[in-house]
Protein backbone atom coordinates (compact mmCIF):
# COMPACT_ATOMS: atom_id res chain seq x y z
CA UNK A 1 0.00 0.00 0.00
CA UNK A 2 1.22 3.74 -0.78
CA UNK A 3 0.79 6.59 1.18
CA UNK A 4 2.16 9.98 1.63
CA UNK A 5 2.79 13.46 3.37
CA UNK A 6 4.75 16.89 5.17
CA UNK A 7 4.11 20.70 4.95
CA UNK A 8 6.05 24.09 3.79
CA UNK A 9 3.86 26.97 2.89
CA UNK A 10 3.49 27.63 -1.15
CA UNK A 11 1.28 29.62 -2.85
CA UNK A 12 -1.16 27.04 -3.82
CA UNK A 13 -1.23 25.53 -0.68
CA UNK A 14 -1.32 28.90 1.38
CA UNK A 15 -4.11 31.24 1.58
CA UNK A 16 -4.67 34.80 2.84
CA UNK A 17 -8.69 33.58 3.51
CA UNK A 18 -9.46 34.03 6.88
CA UNK A 19 -11.56 31.82 8.85
CA UNK A 20 -14.72 32.82 10.69
CA UNK A 21 -14.58 32.88 14.40
CA UNK A 22 -12.54 35.08 17.24
CA UNK A 23 -10.06 32.83 17.45
CA UNK A 24 -6.10 32.89 18.16
CA UNK A 25 -5.58 33.30 14.84
CA UNK A 26 -8.21 35.58 13.65
CA UNK A 27 -6.57 38.31 11.22
CA UNK A 28 -3.88 36.14 9.99
CA UNK A 29 -3.70 33.80 7.27
CA UNK A 30 -4.34 30.06 7.62
CA UNK A 31 -3.30 26.96 4.89
CA UNK A 32 -5.70 25.79 2.72
CA UNK A 33 -5.23 21.68 2.86
CA UNK A 34 -7.54 20.01 1.45
CA UNK A 35 -5.37 17.14 1.13
CA UNK A 36 -2.44 16.00 3.15
CA UNK A 37 -0.64 12.66 2.02
CA UNK A 38 0.71 10.56 4.30
CA UNK A 39 4.01 8.84 3.60
CA UNK A 40 6.38 6.58 5.36
CA UNK A 41 9.57 8.44 5.78
CA UNK A 42 11.25 5.23 5.23
CA UNK A 43 10.40 4.38 2.43
CA UNK A 44 11.98 5.37 -0.72
CA UNK A 45 9.74 4.71 -3.85
CA UNK A 46 6.67 6.52 -1.62
CA UNK A 47 9.19 9.19 -1.02
CA UNK A 48 10.15 9.76 -4.70
CA UNK A 49 6.25 9.40 -5.97
CA UNK A 50 5.43 11.67 -3.19
CA UNK A 51 5.64 15.07 -5.00
CA UNK A 52 3.45 13.65 -8.05
CA UNK A 53 0.67 12.89 -6.15
CA UNK A 54 -1.03 16.14 -6.20
CA UNK A 55 -1.58 16.66 -2.63
CA UNK A 56 -1.52 20.54 -1.19
CA UNK A 57 0.82 18.94 1.56
CA UNK A 58 2.57 15.57 2.54
CA UNK A 59 3.20 14.32 5.47
CA UNK A 60 6.46 12.48 6.15
CA UNK A 61 5.54 10.29 8.81
CA UNK A 62 8.17 9.03 11.57
CA UNK A 63 5.76 7.41 13.46
CA UNK A 64 3.11 5.03 13.15
CA UNK A 65 4.11 4.00 9.23
CA UNK A 66 7.82 3.11 10.83
CA UNK A 67 8.87 0.46 12.18
CA UNK A 68 10.76 0.99 15.22
CA UNK A 69 13.61 -0.44 13.52
CA UNK A 70 13.91 1.70 10.60
CA UNK A 71 12.88 4.85 12.43
CA UNK A 72 16.92 5.68 12.63
CA UNK A 73 17.17 5.18 8.77
CA UNK A 74 14.04 7.19 8.32
CA UNK A 75 16.07 10.75 10.56
CA UNK A 76 19.13 10.17 8.59
CA UNK A 77 17.12 10.30 5.43
CA UNK A 78 14.97 12.90 6.33
CA UNK A 79 16.67 16.23 4.97
CA UNK A 80 16.88 14.81 1.49
CA UNK A 81 13.29 13.36 1.42
CA UNK A 82 12.21 17.08 2.93
CA UNK A 83 13.62 18.24 -0.70
CA UNK A 84 12.44 15.76 -2.86
CA UNK A 85 8.39 15.85 -1.83
CA UNK A 86 8.26 19.83 -1.36
CA UNK A 87 10.47 19.86 -5.26
CA UNK A 88 6.47 20.68 -7.00
CA UNK A 89 5.31 23.32 -3.92
CA UNK A 90 3.68 20.69 -1.63
CA UNK A 91 3.16 21.73 1.55
CA UNK A 92 6.07 19.60 3.84
CA UNK A 93 4.82 18.07 7.23
CA UNK A 94 6.43 15.93 9.30
CA UNK A 95 4.85 13.83 11.95
CA UNK A 96 7.05 13.57 14.99
CA UNK A 97 6.87 10.71 17.82
CA UNK A 98 5.34 11.14 20.94
CA UNK A 99 7.73 9.71 23.63
CA UNK A 100 10.15 12.02 24.71
CA UNK A 101 13.14 10.32 24.24
CA UNK A 102 11.99 9.82 20.55
CA UNK A 103 10.53 13.14 20.41
CA UNK A 104 13.74 14.89 21.28
CA UNK A 105 15.87 13.14 18.50
CA UNK A 106 12.98 13.64 15.76
CA UNK A 107 13.06 17.57 16.92
CA UNK A 108 16.91 17.39 15.90
CA UNK A 109 16.33 16.50 12.32
CA UNK A 110 13.10 17.90 11.24
CA UNK A 111 13.43 21.77 12.58
CA UNK A 112 15.36 22.55 9.23
CA UNK A 113 15.12 24.78 5.87
CA UNK A 114 12.08 23.23 4.19
CA UNK A 115 10.11 22.01 7.04
CA UNK A 116 7.02 24.18 7.64
CA UNK A 117 5.17 21.96 9.99
CA UNK A 118 5.16 19.18 12.16
CA UNK A 119 2.04 16.90 13.29
CA UNK A 120 1.93 16.19 16.64
CA UNK A 121 0.35 12.83 17.17
CA UNK A 122 -1.80 12.08 20.62
CA UNK A 123 -2.00 15.49 21.74
CA UNK A 124 -3.79 15.46 24.82
CA UNK A 125 -2.96 19.19 26.64
CA UNK A 126 -2.32 22.85 26.05
CA UNK A 127 0.68 22.29 28.25
CA UNK A 128 1.77 19.38 25.75
CA UNK A 129 1.62 21.81 22.61
CA UNK A 130 4.02 24.96 24.79
CA UNK A 131 6.03 22.46 25.58
CA UNK A 132 7.22 21.12 22.13
CA UNK A 133 6.62 25.05 20.82
CA UNK A 134 9.35 25.79 23.17
CA UNK A 135 11.41 23.74 22.11
CA UNK A 136 11.12 24.21 18.24
CA UNK A 137 11.56 28.13 19.00
CA UNK A 138 14.59 26.83 20.89
CA UNK A 139 15.81 24.88 17.17
CA UNK A 140 14.83 27.99 15.19
CA UNK A 141 17.09 30.93 17.14
CA UNK A 142 19.94 28.60 17.05
CA UNK A 143 20.05 27.40 13.36
CA UNK A 144 18.65 30.64 11.87
CA UNK A 145 15.56 29.65 10.66
CA UNK A 146 12.51 32.27 10.74
CA UNK A 147 10.62 32.31 13.92
CA UNK A 148 7.48 30.82 14.35
CA UNK A 149 7.73 29.73 10.46
CA UNK A 150 6.89 26.09 12.01
CA UNK A 151 3.62 25.08 12.79
CA UNK A 152 1.59 22.68 14.51
CA UNK A 153 -1.27 19.99 13.52
CA UNK A 154 -2.29 18.35 16.61
CA UNK A 155 -3.99 14.83 16.35
CA UNK A 156 -6.63 14.29 18.67
CA UNK A 157 -6.66 10.53 19.56
CA UNK A 158 -7.59 10.12 23.51
CA UNK A 159 -11.25 10.41 25.03
CA UNK A 160 -9.19 12.44 27.88
CA UNK A 161 -8.12 15.04 24.96
CA UNK A 162 -11.42 15.75 24.08
CA UNK A 163 -12.34 17.32 27.68
CA UNK A 164 -9.48 19.97 26.84
CA UNK A 165 -9.87 21.06 22.54
CA UNK A 166 -10.33 25.05 23.29
CA UNK A 167 -7.19 24.87 25.17
CA UNK A 168 -5.60 22.66 22.81
CA UNK A 169 -6.79 24.61 20.13
CA UNK A 170 -5.70 27.77 20.68
CA UNK A 171 -2.89 26.82 23.14
CA UNK A 172 -0.19 28.49 21.30
CA UNK A 173 0.24 30.58 18.05
CA UNK A 174 2.19 27.76 16.34
CA UNK A 175 -0.81 26.20 16.25
CA UNK A 176 -2.31 25.78 12.43
CA UNK A 177 -4.84 22.90 12.38
CA UNK A 178 -6.55 20.02 14.09
CA UNK A 179 -7.84 16.96 13.19
CA UNK A 180 -9.57 13.63 14.96
CA UNK A 181 -7.13 10.22 14.61
CA UNK A 182 -9.97 8.11 14.22
CA UNK A 183 -8.18 4.62 14.81
CA UNK A 184 -6.08 5.24 17.45
CA UNK A 185 -9.27 6.97 19.65
CA UNK A 186 -11.16 4.33 18.58
CA UNK A 187 -8.96 2.02 19.70
CA UNK A 188 -8.99 4.26 23.36
CA UNK A 189 -12.29 3.65 23.54
CA UNK A 190 -11.94 -0.03 23.05
CA UNK A 191 -14.74 0.53 19.75
CA UNK A 192 -14.48 0.25 16.51
CA UNK A 193 -14.42 3.39 13.91
CA UNK A 194 -17.92 3.38 13.17
CA UNK A 195 -19.73 6.84 12.44
CA UNK A 196 -21.57 6.24 15.22
CA UNK A 197 -19.14 6.90 17.93
CA UNK A 198 -16.69 9.42 15.54
CA UNK A 199 -19.37 11.99 14.91
CA UNK A 200 -19.63 13.46 18.09
CA UNK A 201 -15.54 13.36 18.80
CA UNK A 202 -15.08 15.22 15.07
CA UNK A 203 -17.81 17.67 15.73
CA UNK A 204 -16.18 18.53 18.69
CA UNK A 205 -12.52 18.85 17.11
CA UNK A 206 -14.60 20.59 14.29
CA UNK A 207 -16.30 23.61 16.42
CA UNK A 208 -13.30 23.76 18.83
CA UNK A 209 -10.23 24.66 15.94
CA UNK A 210 -13.40 26.69 14.54
CA UNK A 211 -13.65 29.35 17.47
CA UNK A 212 -9.80 28.87 17.39
CA UNK A 213 -9.31 30.12 14.16
CA UNK A 214 -7.32 27.03 13.07
CA UNK A 215 -7.88 24.66 10.23
CA UNK A 216 -10.66 21.94 10.64
CA UNK A 217 -9.17 18.90 9.42
CA UNK A 218 -10.96 15.34 8.63
CA UNK A 219 -14.10 13.26 8.50
CA UNK A 220 -16.54 10.40 9.70
CA UNK A 221 -14.83 7.44 9.45
CA UNK A 222 -11.66 5.88 9.42
CA UNK A 223 -8.65 6.17 7.58
CA UNK A 224 -7.70 3.44 5.87
CA UNK A 225 -10.51 2.31 3.94
CA UNK A 226 -9.61 3.38 0.52
CA UNK A 227 -10.71 0.74 -1.54
CA UNK A 228 -14.45 1.91 -2.12
CA UNK A 229 -13.67 4.87 -3.90
CA UNK A 230 -17.27 6.08 -3.88
CA UNK A 231 -18.38 5.68 -0.41
CA UNK A 232 -14.83 7.48 0.07
CA UNK A 233 -16.24 10.21 -1.79
CA UNK A 234 -19.53 10.56 -0.19
CA UNK A 235 -17.87 10.51 3.31
CA UNK A 236 -15.65 13.42 2.15
CA UNK A 237 -18.33 15.55 0.28
CA UNK A 238 -20.11 14.96 3.37
CA UNK A 239 -17.40 16.05 5.77
CA UNK A 240 -16.96 19.36 3.76
CA UNK A 241 -20.80 19.76 4.62
CA UNK A 242 -20.41 19.54 8.01
CA UNK A 243 -17.65 22.55 7.69
CA UNK A 244 -14.21 20.55 7.57
CA UNK A 245 -11.97 22.28 5.47
CA UNK A 246 -9.63 19.34 4.09
CA UNK A 247 -8.86 15.88 5.33
CA UNK A 248 -5.34 13.49 5.32
CA UNK A 249 -5.05 10.74 3.29
CA UNK A 250 -2.93 7.57 3.23
CA UNK A 251 -3.40 6.70 -0.34
CA UNK A 252 -2.89 8.53 -2.99
CA UNK A 253 -6.17 7.32 -4.62
CA UNK A 254 -7.76 9.23 -2.19
CA UNK A 255 -6.04 12.52 -2.94
CA UNK A 256 -7.78 13.43 -5.90
CA UNK A 257 -10.96 12.66 -4.18
CA UNK A 258 -10.21 14.85 -1.30
CA UNK A 259 -9.14 17.61 -3.63
CA UNK A 260 -12.62 17.53 -5.08
CA UNK A 261 -15.02 17.02 -2.69
CA UNK A 262 -13.41 19.87 -0.54
CA UNK A 263 -13.43 22.86 -3.37
CA UNK A 264 -16.64 24.35 -4.25
CA UNK A 265 -18.72 22.91 -7.28
CA UNK A 266 -19.07 24.58 -10.29
CA UNK A 267 -23.19 25.38 -8.83
CA UNK A 268 -21.99 26.55 -6.17
CA UNK A 269 -19.63 29.05 -7.15
CA UNK A 270 -22.45 30.26 -9.40
CA UNK A 271 -24.98 31.14 -6.52
CA UNK A 272 -22.40 32.41 -4.78
CA UNK A 273 -21.59 34.88 -7.18
CA UNK A 274 -24.98 35.69 -7.74
CA UNK A 275 -25.14 36.09 -3.54
CA UNK A 276 -22.67 38.84 -3.66
CA UNK A 277 -23.57 40.09 -6.45
CA UNK A 278 -27.03 40.64 -5.31
CA UNK A 279 -25.26 41.78 -1.54
CA UNK A 280 -23.36 44.69 -3.42
CA UNK A 281 -26.32 45.94 -4.74
CA UNK A 282 -28.82 45.49 -1.82
CA UNK A 283 -25.74 47.92 0.33
CA UNK A 284 -26.09 50.40 -2.20
CA UNK A 285 -29.78 50.33 -1.34
CA UNK A 286 -29.34 50.45 2.65
CA UNK A 287 -30.60 46.79 3.00
CA UNK A 288 -28.84 43.65 4.61
CA UNK A 289 -31.26 41.35 4.10
CA UNK A 290 -32.75 40.59 0.15
CA UNK A 291 -33.43 37.71 -1.83
CA UNK A 292 -31.60 35.62 -4.34
CA UNK A 293 -33.65 32.84 -6.41
CA UNK A 294 -36.25 33.03 -3.94
CA UNK A 295 -34.38 32.36 -1.05
CA UNK A 296 -33.71 34.99 2.02
CA UNK A 297 -30.32 36.04 2.05
CA UNK A 298 -28.54 37.61 4.96
CA UNK A 299 -25.53 38.46 6.56
CA UNK A 300 -24.13 34.76 7.39
CA UNK A 301 -25.08 33.49 4.20
CA UNK A 302 -23.13 36.31 2.33
CA UNK A 303 -20.27 35.81 4.74
CA UNK A 304 -20.76 31.94 3.23
CA UNK A 305 -20.63 32.66 -0.12
CA UNK A 306 -17.44 35.28 0.09
CA UNK A 307 -15.37 32.51 1.66
CA UNK A 308 -16.59 30.06 -1.16
CA UNK A 309 -15.26 32.65 -3.54
CA UNK A 310 -12.24 33.06 -1.75
CA UNK A 311 -11.44 29.08 -1.52
CA UNK A 312 -11.91 29.31 -5.47
CA UNK A 313 -9.39 32.00 -6.24
CA UNK A 314 -12.26 34.80 -6.02
CA UNK A 315 -12.99 37.86 -4.60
Amino acid sequence: MESAGILPFPEQGYSMHQMPGPGLHQGNPVPRWKSLLFVPAHVDRFVKKANERGADGIILDLEDAVPQDRKSEARRQLSASVAQVGSRGASVLVRVNRGLRSLAVDLEVSVIPGVHGLVLPKVDSAEWIVEVAGAIEELERERGLVLGAIKLLAQIETPAALLRLPQIASGHPRMAAMALGPEDFSAAVGAAPDFDLLLGPNLSVLFAARAAGILPLGFIGGIGDFSDIQKFRQVATHARRLGFAGALAIHPSQVAILNEAFSPTVEELEWAGRVVAANHQAAEQGNSAFAVAGKMIDPPIVRRAQEMLALAGGS
